[in-house]
């Protein structure tokens, strides 16, 4: 992302690239020779040295706590790629210190800067589908759709599998559309390929007033040709599907529908609802966002109020519900080891006696999903001999 972040920003008509940080020697050298940027590889005597408003952080999620505390206590404003944070004390200091010091600040979710995500986030603040009762988003791609090398990416430790890099997509999306839940349950990190992090994240969403949300994502999904993000909301004067592409809203009769809109079913694609951006890369969503930060630091010069959109407050919700996941998936695993482990009488013993009975020893949710993943090579082995 760093790449797409530096090409989107020096096309930018109000900003200057200044300097650029990286530890790869190799990366340095190539955008030094064609793009002429000074670059380093330290961060911190950078921060020291070179006369900056803002910057922006895209590296692996294990080193955002202290960069981006270092640039808010230069009273720096920040853009940080998602998760905030692997820890929701760590997004919540990070709030507070940017809070104390008066900068702006955003999080690359992404998906907020899709229009037909926007144009869902509109309807829902209309009342347009009355009240919410239950949503359901998800998330399927075909990043690993096979064993792979240890990287950054396959360690959970560091920031990588798919409950940081994928599944927090939708679940930002439903703290965005329903707040913050108060509870989830059901939780299931489970393996596909991966031995040290999970593939397919599922989990329940509860929420004070009665709603619940469902949680289903999978990056190990060959069926999709790249990553695909949709959420559904069930309300009680109809229900919104909406992905990158288009928002699809049925509404009951008794509903009030808003100017576009007509009772049953409407469709308004991202084509018609998205504004022009002045440079496109991977999408006008990442230039949108990127300008957004942008403006939000050019209106901090004139005085006028922060936008909460995507700010490290609203970041830092969904890192907490992320926390929630962890803790309960770990929990139901090892309910699942205790539920596993029932006495079984042994085979008779001559003289009629019974051997006494046996009990498995207790997993922990790593061993338990190991052994998970290891049942399934077996199987896949058994059946390609």
């Amino acid at each position: 992302m760093g790449i797409s972040h530096l090409s989107i920003l020096g096309a930018h008509p109000e900003v200057s690239i200044e300097a650029i940080c990286d530890s790869t020697g190799f990366v340095l050298d190539i955008l030094s020779k064609y793009t002429g940027l000074e670059g380093t590889g330290d961060y911190y005597a950078m921060l020291e040295t070179v006369p900056l408003d803002a910057v922006v952080i895209a590296t692996p999620t294990k080193a955002h706590f202290p960069m981006v505390k270092a640039a808010l206590e230069k009273g720096l404003h920040v853009f940080c790629e998602k998760p905030l944070t692997l820890s929701a004390a760590q997004s919540d200091e990070l709030v507070e210190i940017a809070k104390t010091r008066g900068v702006r600040t955003q999080v690359g979710y992404h998906n907020r800067f899709v229009a037909a995500f926007g144009e869902a986030q509109r309807l829902l603040e209309l009342g347009t589908i009355g009240e919410v009762t239950h949503a359901l988003a998800e998330a399927y791609g075909p990043v690993v759709l096979r064993p792979q090398g240890s990287t950054w990416r396959s360690r959970r430790s560091e920031g990588g599998g798919c409950l940081y890099d994928y599944a927090a997509h939708p679940l930002d999306l439903l703290t965005w559309y329903l707040g913050e839940p108060d509870a989830v349950g059901g939780t299931v990190l489970g393996h596909v390929f991966s031995a040290d992090t999970e593939d397919e994240v599922y989990s329940t969403l509860f929420y004070p007033w009665g709603v619940t949300a469902q949680l289903s994502v999978n990056w190990s999904d060959e069926s999709y040709r790249k990553m695909s993000t949709k959420v559904t909301l069930w309300g009680t004067n109809g229900r919104i599907i909406v992905d990158r592409q288009e928002c699809k809203v049925y509404l009951r009769d008794k509903a009030s529908p808003p100017e576009g809109y007509r009772h049953g079913w409407n469709v308004h694609y991202t084509t018609d609802l998205t504004p022009p951006v002045w440079f496109y890369v991977r999408g006008e969503e990442y230039s949108a966002e990127l300008d957004h930060f942008v403006q939000s630091v050019s209106s901090h010069t004139s005085g006028m109020p922060p936008s909460d959109l995507n700010s490290f407050g609203s970041a830092a919700v969904t890192d907490r519900v992320i926390e929630l996941m962890i803790h309960d998936a770990g929990s139901s695993a090892a309910r699942t080891s205790d539920a596993t482990r029932v006495e079984t009488p042994a085979r008779p013993a001559q003289g009629g006696a019974h051997a006494s009975a046996t009990r498995a020893k207790p997993r922990s949710a790593r061993e338990w999903a190991r052994a998970r993943l290891a049942e399934r090579r077996r199987r896949r082995a058994g059946r390609l001999t």
